[in-house]
């Protein structure tokens, strides 16, 4: 945030803050542009983000201890969550899937949550990551749907329990849904996490204002505080439920591959 004062008298007072500003991609060294090899705030995070997955899954697992340790703790738990949610989903069939989908589901998580850090950047905020992963899993899943079933996977367009009059309306309305899929997987995340650090960076905005020598400055600065806490508070929740939604719906598209047949 910035504070600027106009008028000849210096009575205009104007603050001056970029909620979107935390989303730009920089290079990590210099001032240039952006170009195909240039190292970014982005790759940093990126690379951060994979070193504490290392962390966690490599080195906090090395031991195998019969009594584990916190680390080795975390990784069993989320091991054991992600391998029952494609089981419970998908079916035991698609277990042999299960690295692809726990690689997604924890990448993105600490993603999410790395980029919660002060200063941090937000991968996930980015249309461009998401959409990779998005389009990655549309394309793998549809694939692998001709390969297990050949043709038979069309089936998955046409809802053979719905009135046969209905059937080639709710088929064209499926192929739509079908290839709308790589788009509102991948938005849905990139939209929640940069909807919510945008309305932190706002609120963050006026916390300062209580250095204003003004009476308002008193009052806006310790509910701006308080609205920081509670939104970060949610966004902690957010971080944790949008890595759950985009890996379960990849499961829920595995089994459409896996299983066609309405």
């Amino acid at each position: 945030m910035a504070t600027d004062t106009h008028g000849a008298e210096g009575k205009g007072l104007e603050l001056v803050f970029h909620p979107m500003d935390q989303f730009i991609v920089k290079p990590l060294f210099g001032d240039g542009g952006v170009g195909t090899f240039t190292i970014t705030n982005v790759t940093l995070w990126m690379a951060l983000t994979v070193l504490a997955i290392v962390a966690l899954l490599v080195l906090g697992t090395s031991g195998r201890s019969t009594v584990p340790s916190r680390v080795q703790s975390i990784a069993e738990l989320a091991y054991g969550f992600i391998r029952k949610m494609v089981e419970d989903v998908a079916g035991k069939d698609a277990l042999p899937y299960f690295p692809y989908i726990m690689t997604l589901f924890i990448f993105i998580v600490f993603s999410n949550f790395l980029g919660l850090l002060p200063g941090a950047f937000t991968t996930t905020s980015h249309i461009a990551v998401t959409a990779v992963m998005a389009m990655a899993v549309f394309l793998a899943v549809t694939i692998l749907g001709f390969v297990k079933n050949g043709f038979g996977f069309l089936s998955v367009f046409w809802i053979s329990s719905a009135p046969l009059p209905l059937r080639p309306i709710l088929a064209l309305i499926e192929v739509i849904s079908y290839f709308v899929r790589p788009v509102s997987h991948s938005i849905r995340l990139a939209g929640n996490m940069m909807a919510g650090h945008a309305v932190i960076k706002v609120f963050a905005a006026f916390a300062p204002m209580v250095l204003i020598s003004t009476g308002i400055g008193l009052l806006v600065t310790p509910l701006s505080i308080i609205a920081i806490t509670a939104i970060y508070a949610l966004e902690v929740l957010v971080a944790f439920i949008q890595a759950y939604v985009f890996t379960i719906l990849t499961c829920v598209y595995l089994k459409d591959a896996l299983h066609p047949h309405h």
